[in-house]
């Protein structure tokens, strides 16, 4: 552990137990470097000039594409599209495929579970095309049932979003069993895997996701970088969310026609030094290996838990199941607000998230 700490600057820089990587990760050095390199070495704009550094930079901007795609395992590269984050992605999806196919009376569903991003975009998709929102709830356990998911996605079911694991709660979704039941029933499912991709291999063709999205930021690489998978067939009859840059073909005077994947979706100049962060941050993890990472976790996971069962003045709120939860463990300490927990914290060293809506959401949770 102290030799994996060894690789993050911020760690050795200050004297803290940083606990909030799922808002976002720290940086390992290889990361910093890879974009430093491309700042002192390949600096210039891809797909833009004939000239070298742009040609270098066009090779590594999309060599980091190609990386992703492997990752992942899309079958073809140009279904990786890169976004400013989950967020971003996450829009796109709901203003050019949302807006363009939902009609009156159709039904998208979400987990109640959802980050903010996979929710209001939807919301904002159903007052413009007056199809409507359902949620499906968790039970006592914090997870989703089958019985509550096949009872949710029905035949009016166009659109299925759903959170890989939660950043609130740390449970770990069926995603595989709601894909399946979504498909079933003719909807495409979005899966917001910001939370899972840096804890677990992600294969896309496996999972059978129509779309996936996920923030770079939140494994290891810089901030400001986010991808959208999406299958071939259906980024090709979508049309773009953002207009102009390299995401035309040819412009006349009064009608544009737009370039084909993946650039008619990377309007204007990108995030290149993320894309390569991005890029370094995949080396470092696979250097690592999945294996190893949750290993890691999951011992952390169980000497966390054990010790702060041991409170009777704290309320955790995670399944029992620790097959189905992940590294997020989310608590409230009686009579006490978030935010001077937070802070008490914070005067020892150790760095957490505060969420004052954790106390009130209990109802909402479980669909009371």
């Amino acid at each position: 552990m102290n030799k994996l700490k060894q690789d993050f600057p911020i760690l050795q820089n200050h004297k803290i137990t940083y606990l909030d990587s799922g808002a976002t990760t720290q940086k390992p050095i290889q990361v910093i470097n890879a974009v430093k390199n491309f700042y002192e070495k390949q600096n210039a704009n891809p797909h833009r000039g004939a000239y070298l550094l742009s040609v270098e930079a066009t090779e590594s901007y999309e060599n980091a594409r190609d990386k992703i795609a492997k990752f992942i395992n899309a079958k073809k590269r140009e279904e990786v599209i890169f976004s400013k984050n989950a967020t971003e992605a996450l829009n796109l999806i709901a203003y050019s495929y949302g807006m363009e196919n939902l009609k009156k009376d159709d039904e998208i569903v979400l987990s109640i579970m959802e980050h903010h991003s996979n929710l209001v975009p939807w919301q904002k998709c159903v007052k413009m095309t007056g199809s409507q929102l359902n949620y499906m709830y968790v039970n006592e356990k914090f997870e989703l049932s089958d019985e509550e998911i096949e009872r949710k996605i029905t035949d009016k079911t166009k659109i299925v979003g759903i959170t890989h694991i939660s950043n609130v709660l740390g449970t770990i979704n069926p995603i595989k069993k709601i894909i399946e039941q979504a498909h079933k029933k003719g909807a495409i499912v979005v899966v917001d895997a910001s939370q899972s991709i840096p804890h677990m291999k992600i294969d896309v063709q496996d999972l059978d996701a129509d779309f996936l999205v996920f923030s770079g930021h939140k494994m290891l690489a810089p901030l400001g970088i986010g991808v959208l998978y999406g299958k071939h067939d259906l980024l090709n009859q979508m049309n773009p969310f953002l207009m102009g840059g390299d995401m035309i073909e040819y412009v006349y005077e009064q009608e544009t026609t737009f370039a084909p994947l993946p650039n008619k979706f990377e309007a204007g100049t990108q995030n290149v030094e993320g894309v390569i962060g991005l890029g370094a941050a995949i080396d470092y993890i696979e250097k690592m290996g999945y294996d190893t990472i949750q290993q890691i976790e999951k011992e952390v996971i169980a000497y966390a838990k054990q010790e702060l069962s041991k409170l009777d003045y704290m309320t955790l709120y995670l399944t029992p199941n620790e097959e189905h939860h992940s590294g997020v463990i989310s608590f409230n300490l009686k009579g006490i607000h978030p935010h001077d927990v937070a802070s008490i914290l914070d005067s020892e060293g150790i760095c957490v998230r505060s969420r004052k809506s954790l106390c009130t959401a209990t109802d909402e949770i479980f669909g009371n």
